[in-house]
């Protein structure tokens, strides 16, 4: 499976530059390398925005809104039919698929015009197994768009009913796990590990297994060290920062707020044993709260202090 080529589709500087989500000219999207110190670096948070309410910023973030989901029906009916051709040939509709993510991924960032930063790009087109915190719906207009071909989500296996998107999901030769109880979804997780390891995939994954409705970094699942230890695949984490602020949970009024995206050097899993995993889940974890800037991570306890302590 290509790790390149099409995994960088829409990410070069002349299409980038008709594509720029930048809303200020002033502000250019950035692909800056690391500095030393890697994911030890403590996040710069003096980017700010105007936070307008008025009707006028309402109207044209519903005129947004409504330029995506009709981009988004355009692009899912035209690659649903791409796949449909492809059925006999289950890694070209992988590779469709992520070309599609990529499109589309692109095309809504644009639409919507928050100014993006891009940190880390050197780590971005690596086999690993991807994980994001996830705070807003725009996390997943930049997964699709940042993460290579060759790369395959995991999702719930209701994702199908998902009207046109859910379809075209399961025909893209995604992943579904079944987390009706326990057992079926360790199941789900080994199967899904022999795909990837028979088709050499990589993987996508939100740690947190849902949505932070604040921004603010919520407790790991285990599921993402599952798969670490089963198909020794390093992990690259991603952090987004600005996403919560962009696009709130419950509303339909999209901000400017500026987003940045930081890859994270990968954490390799080679050495990694079975009953160590909850010591995995906090040493990712705290990598997150240590790249995060302050009003995204998790809020500690007086209680929780203490018993750190004792």
């Amino acid at each position: 499976m290509e790790s390149s080529g099409s995994g960088s589709f829409l990410r070069n500087r002349r299409l980038g530059s008709f594509l720029d989500t930048n809303s200020d000219p002033n502000v250019r999207e950035t692909q800056k390398v690391s500095s030393k110190g890697g994911a030890r670096q403590s996040p710069k948070t003096d980017d700010a925005f105007v936070d307008d309410d008025g009707w006028i910023c309402s109207l044209i973030s519903c005129v947004r809104i409504v330029a995506c989901f009709l981009t988004m029906m355009v692009t899912t009916f035209i690659w649903a039919l791409i796949m449909l051709l492809l059925l006999p040939w289950p890694s070209q509709r992988i590779r469709q698929g992520n070309i599609y993510g990529h499109v589309t991924g692109r095309l809504l960032m644009w639409i919507l015009g928050n100014p993006i930063k891009i940190e880390g790009t050197e780590f971005s087109n690596e086999r690993a197994i991807y994980i994001c915190n996830h705070a807003s719906p725009i996390d997943i207009f930049l997964i699709m768009w940042l993460t290579p071909t060759g790369t395959v989500g995991i999702a719930k296996k209701e994702i199908i009913w998902y009207p046109l998107f859910g379809q075209l999901y399961v025909l893209a030769n995604h992943l579904r796990i079944d987390r009706s109880n326990p057992s079926t979804a360790i199941q789900s997780m080994k199967e899904a590990v022999q795909a990837v390891i028979k088709h050499n995939l990589s993987l996508i994954i939100f740690p947190e297994g849902t949505r932070s409705k604040n921004g603010r970094l919520l407790p790991f699942k285990k599921g993402f060290v599952h798969l670490a230890l089963q198909s020794h695949i390093p992990i690259v984490p991603i952090v987004l920062t600005g996403t919560h602020l962009a696009w709130r949970k419950g509303s339909l009024h999209v901000r400017p707020a500026p987003i940045s995206v930081k890859y994270l050097p990968p954490i390799s899993a080679d050495s990694w044993k079975d009953d160590k995993i909850d010591d995995y889940i906090k040493m990712v974890h705290d990598i997150y709260v240590e790249n995060l800037p302050e009003p995204q991570k998790p809020i500690v306890s007086e209680d929780t202090t203490n018993s750190s302590r004792s």
